[in-house]
């Protein structure tokens, strides 16, 4: 555990991913405010957590500006400062071939996977860059749909795609404040929203088949690693999938 506090900010904080982040970061010492769109959910992270850090829950829906600006105000008021932003918060439109989803599915999906990713790095840089000392760091998490698409899912692919330049442009922009930027792309974690993974999913050549997962703790365990590097040391971009998985064959 560093034995200097250290605060993160993380979005979709209620279950997944972002509740292995949770887990992982509170026991390093990492102080929360933990974001999400419902506070049952998040009040359950909090009931998980053993590190000892303070936390806080914010509701937020990222695709809401006003909202977004509520949950890093809420964050300087309890703690002071950033040192880490998970952006992890995302969503995808209903499985459907691209000429038949729906306009209105679409722009969700952008407004929240892209728009409320941008939002939350916008917030997170003013805070890093005012605060003294200087800097922090942003994960973004892509998935591996940032590297290739499943079927039926452009809207989804699309803003992960899109990840990819913000996470760039991040890296590049905020550097020279002392804010190192990672994606972190997520291949088949076993989290609720997996469990069709093991039911059987469809593949590139019209099959349907059952895909491996692993365990979402290690995807904390890794956030919490990239997290404990110090600022002048950046891993850009990162792939972590169930060993088994089709990534690499698809097509």
């Amino acid at each position: 555990m560093s034995s200097d506090p250290k605060v993160a900010v993380i979005t979709g904080a209620g279950s997944g991913v972002g509740r292995a982040a949770a887990v992982s970061l509170n026991r390093e010492g990492y102080s929360l405010a933990l974001a999400g769109r419902r506070v049952d959910a998040l009040e359950e992270t909090v009931g998980m957590l053993d590190g000892g850090a303070p936390s806080i829950v914010v509701q937020t829906d990222i695709a809401d500006a006003d909202q977004v600006a509520n949950l890093f105000a809420e964050t300087q008021k309890a703690f002071g400062r950033l040192d880490l932003l998970f952006n992890n918060a995302g969503g995808g439109a209903p499985r459907i071939a691209m000429e038949d989803l729906d306009l209105a599915d679409w722009r969700q999906v952008v407004d929240v996977n892209l728009t409320g990713s941008f939002m939350c790095a916008q917030q997170a840089i003013r805070m890093m860059k005012a605060q003294d000392p200087r800097g922090g760091r942003i994960v973004n998490n892509g998935s591996v749909s940032a590297l290739v698409p499943r079927p039926d899912t452009v809207a989804y692919t699309a803003t992960k795609h899109a990840m990819t330049g913000l996470t760039k442009c991040i890296a590049l922009d905020c550097r020279k404040y002392g804010i190192a930027c990672t994606q972190i792309d997520i291949g088949n974690a076993d989290t609720p929203l997996a469990a069709r993974f093991k039911e059987g999913v469809p593949q590139a050549n019209g099959e349907v088949m059952v895909e491996p997962v692993f365990d979402v703790a290690h995807v904390g365990d890794t956030i919490a690693a990239i997290a404990a590097l110090p600022l002048d040391t950046n891993v850009l971009f990162m792939t972590i999938m169930a060993t088994n998985m089709p990534l690499v064959g698809r097509g």
